[in-house]
């Protein structure tokens, strides 16, 4: 019996040091950057102004980068105007968040396409185009999924859709990745992360 007892105070020991140090590594791992250099490729691509806009337009401030396509009939819509309304509660003056709208549609959505539409849900929002070459490297190099779809499967040359990744993308102040927001989120938590996003730079 005496064995036994103390074959189990060592079990416990050794089970809460195991614990001790777990919870230690998920303290260290939670407050670590998930990335030591920036997320994604560099890119040259166009703004909705016609301006030329690379990388570095995700520096300086936290940035929330959506993938999408104007002609998405729910997704697209529904998350520019849920992050707008987002960014206006956590950052009224606008001065320490800033969002793009990428097009996984570049065929379609020009530059004028885009600046009408994103101007219709947010003004906080710049929508991003380019050769559909040089989009296509951004969509890999940023782990992007989109895929066009035709919309008759008989006749894959007419009209189309495009599956995409639904998430926004959530960056620090150095581009790095920080999370994400998934699509349906609870606005609480969305709000919640773009704070965190915020105070964290």
């Amino acid at each position: 019996m005496k064995y036994f007892r103390v074959a189990v105070w060592v079990a416990v020991v050794i089970v809460a040091a195991m614990l001790g140090w777990l919870t230690m590594n998920i303290t260290r791992t939670k407050d670590m950057p998930l990335a030591e250099g920036p997320f994604g490729v560099p890119f040259t691509l166009v703004a909705q102004n016609g301006q030329p806009i690379t990388e570095q337009a995700f520096r300086g401030k936290p940035t929330a980068l959506f993938f999408g396509f104007t002609h998405c009939p729910e997704v697209c819509p529904t998350t520019l105007f849920e992050l707008g309304g987002w960014m206006e509660k956590v950052d009224p003056a606008g001065e320490k968040l800033q969002a793009y709208f990428v097009t996984v549609d570049p065929e379609r959505d020009t530059p004028g396409v885009l600046n009408q539409y994103v101007s219709n849900v947010s003004k906080r929002i710049t929508g991003i185009s380019g050769p559909p070459d040089k989009i296509a490297d951004v969509i890999k190099g940023f782990r992007v999924y989109a895929k066009k779809v035709p919309v008759d499967e008989n006749n894959p040359n007419g009209d189309y859709t495009m599956d995409h990744t639904a998430s926004v993308f959530l960056l620090d102040s150095e581009g790095r990745f920080a999370g994400t927001i998934a699509y349906g989120e609870n606005p609480d938590t969305a709000v919640k992360k773009l704070e965190n996003l915020i105070s964290k730079g």
